[in-house]
């Protein structure tokens, strides 16, 4: 693990419930767990099926940022649900989880977004961007989400969009210090 000071309060370690790893235990992290022993044990998703901890890395005007995409639900060979968690308000994690769902993969456009503070969560999809529903149970259980399928739209985000994506992430999720800037990142090159 790198020698990175924390902004987290750190418990020790717990064991990751999708993969059975054991990761570093934060408040953060209990809340990512919960979410994904709610969409196996609730909502009927297989552990197979869901994808923890993927990442976009990006760096605009000096700035690196590590955007970090709590879990991705994959039916078969197609990735269709991104889940973020975030403490706070929803209002302010919806768009940069609709640009993570856009450029993920780029083979393919991840046609819905879950934004969670671990107590509520929105229901997004990504073409428009627009809240579909409301809530945790608004969450779609595993059947209703593959029978989505059928309509959603997979086709990749233009190319010519997906610097403004990535712009988009980069300004959301690079991580300002306590001291009001960006936190130094050993070995980072700048670009």
């Amino acid at each position: 693990m790198a020698d990175i000071p924390s902004h987290h309060f750190i418990y020790g370690t717990c064991v990751d419930f999708v993969t059975g790893e054991e990761i570093v235990d934060t408040d953060d992290e209990r809340y990512r767990q919960k979410i994904a022993r709610f969409l196996v044990e609730e909502k009927g998703y297989h552990r197979s099926e869901l994808e923890p901890r993927l990442k976009i890395e990006t760096l605009f005007a000096g700035h690196f940022a590590v955007s970090k995409i709590d879990l991705v639900v994959r039916l078969g060979d197609r990735r269709v649900m991104v889940v973020r968690y975030g403490p706070g308000s929803l209002v302010t994690r919806e768009r940069p989880a609709i640009a993570a769902a856009r450029v993920l993969d780029p083979g393919q456009r991840i046609p819905l977004v879950v934004v969670t503070n671990g107590e509520g969560a929105e229901f997004l999809e990504t073409v428009t961007g627009k809240v579909m529903a409301e809530g945790l149970e608004s969450i779609p259980c595993r059947d209703d989400l593959a029978a989505m399928c059928s309509f959603l739209d997979f086709s990749p985000y233009p190319e010519e969009k997906r610097e403004r994506e990535l712009r988009i992430l980069n300004a959301f999720d690079v991580e300002v210090c306590c001291a009001g800037t960006p936190c130094a990142l050993p070995g980072a090159k700048d670009g």
